[in-house]
């Protein structure tokens, strides 16, 4: 992870290269108000303004010059110039003509590194100057609290077992001063009986557990946050070819958003009292491996026919949810990598939402559009819940067939959600196939700022 805070610096006039971004509507009116050198070196790269297209521009002096990109953006995107942040040598820069906002977000995650295994050859801090002091502390935390999310998706399942989930928890809470309570054992057995059956095949150090943190004012609002920490799915006794198998280092994703998410809210110090939920398991296989066919008894008392074991990830979050629910939150928000179908349906980029509360789904759909962190509400169909229905047992986790599979979990999880609560669901890939400006191949971050500000907005701090 970057240290972000040294990237983003006040602007109080210190040297400073000037980077220039220039839409490409305007490529014409720009080029043409700029004195011969810089027509010159611009013809000498081949520019044509075309999105994409940078330069570094001669000065006055040898030693000056500044930095061009064309970008189709608008202002305060915030993948406005990420990919200035690994074009440009090391040294400081401020924007010519216009401020920063919450580009300066994707000018701190443009310099992510995943470093952890190997050395990455990099040339420096590029630091960006801004004039709009007031909100460089919270840039800075949405750029680490994503920065969390990738580091731990990207970790292999060898160093990111429940036990490390754990102890990220841990040391979140230590620092700002929250309660951590672990479950496991035979009071797993008993309390969580769907997450003991997913994790019990593991080794005794991955052995099952569900990690709860507790933060805030016992008389403010309650909101609780539940991540899927599956921290690596073979598929179980259904198990999954090798390259099922390749990226589910990535299937605790959800728990990296809830706890990255976690660590917001408290860091801002939000008045809410906060309720962090993460059943922390591996779907492994071995002779105490739950089977297909068994019938699951579940912390809310209902019966689950197992008809697949690689459809482990609904079967701990029911449990987390009716642990959630108990405390009657105003507000409970669940992140999970939970479906391939939804990938299907909507790709890796854009996640699925599904939301019982019309209010909190059109909330979280304009935060969505306001962050340029897209999401898109999917329906809790009625009709399909009959799918669950099993012949021996109160409900089936995977329905036969396929269809509508991202809608099928959903409701499935819906069953243990308890009326009156607003409940939405992330049904993320926390992966990013492909590198974009400030988004690498790897591990990353979805719907987290479309929550965060959601959060921010109906619990603001007085």
């Amino acid at each position: 992870m970057t240290d972000f805070a040294h990237l983003l610096q006040p602007d109080r006039g210190q040297p400073a290269r000037h980077m220039h971004v220039v839409h490409p509507n305007r490529w014409a009116e720009w080029l043409g108000g700029q004195p011969p050198r810089i027509r010159a070196t611009v013809a000498a790269h081949r520019l044509t303004g075309r999105p994409g297209d940078k330069a570094i521009l001669p000065g006055d002096a040898p030693d000056d010059w500044s930095a061009l990109l064309v970008c189709p953006d608008p202002v305060g995107a915030p993948w406005r110039f990420a990919s200035m942040g690994t074009f440009l040598p090391e040294g400081s820069y401020r924007l010519a003509g216009e401020e920063t906002g919450a580009s300066a977000i994707g000018w701190m995650l443009g310099q992510y590194r995943f470093t952890r295994y190997r050395k990455v050859d990099d040339n420096g801090p590029r630091v960006l100057l801004t004039t709009d002091v007031s909100r460089i502390d919270d840039h800075v935390r949405l750029a680490e609290a994503t920065a969390r999310v990738r580091d731990m998706v990207n970790t292999p399942a060898a160093d990111m077992g429940p036990a490390d989930l754990e102890a990220a928890v841990r040391d979140l809470g230590d620092r700002h001063g929250a309660r951590v309570e672990v479950t496991k054992g035979a009071d797993l057995e008993r309390g969580y009986p769907m997450v003991h059956a997913v994790g019990r095949a593991a080794a005794a150090d991955r052995a099952p557990r569900v990690i709860e943190l507790i933060w805030g004012r016992d008389d403010a609002p309650r909101i609780a946050l539940v991540g899927k920490g599956v921290c690596f799915d073979t598929g179980g006794l259904d198990i999954k070819t090798g390259a099922g198998m390749k990226l589910m280092k990535k299937d605790m994703g959800g728990a990296a958003h809830a706890l990255a998410l976690t660590g917001l809210v408290m860091a801002a110090r939000l008045p809410v009292r906060l309720h962090l939920i993460v059943p922390a398991v591996e779907n492994a296989v071995s002779a105490s491996a739950f089977r297909p066919g068994d019938v699951l008894a579940t912390r809310k008392g209902l019966t689950v026919e197992n008809t697949n074991t690689d459809a482990e990830g609904r079967l701990i979050l029911g449990d987390a949810l009716t642990r959630a629910g108990e405390d009657r939150p105003e507000l409970l928000i669940d992140f999970a990598t939970l479906t391939g179908a939804a990938r299907i349906a909507l790709g890796p980029d854009l996640p699925p939402m599904f939301a019982n509360d019309d209010t909190l789904a059109v909330d979280l759909i304009a935060a969505a559009d306001r962050e340029a962190d897209p999401i898109w509400r999917m329906p809790l169909w009625d009709g399909y819940d009959e799918m669950l229905k099993s012949d021996i047992a109160d409900m089936v986790n995977a329905p036969e067939g396929g269809m509508a599979g991202a809608v099928t979990a959903a409701l499935f999880l819906r069953r243990f959600v308890p009326k009156g609560v607003a409940w939405a669901h992330f049904d993320v890939f926390a992966w990013r196939p492909a590198a974009k400006p400030g988004r690498p191949k790897g591990g990353d971050a979805f719907a987290l700022r479309a929550v965060w500000r959601v959060l921010q907005d109906r619990y603001p701090i007085a």
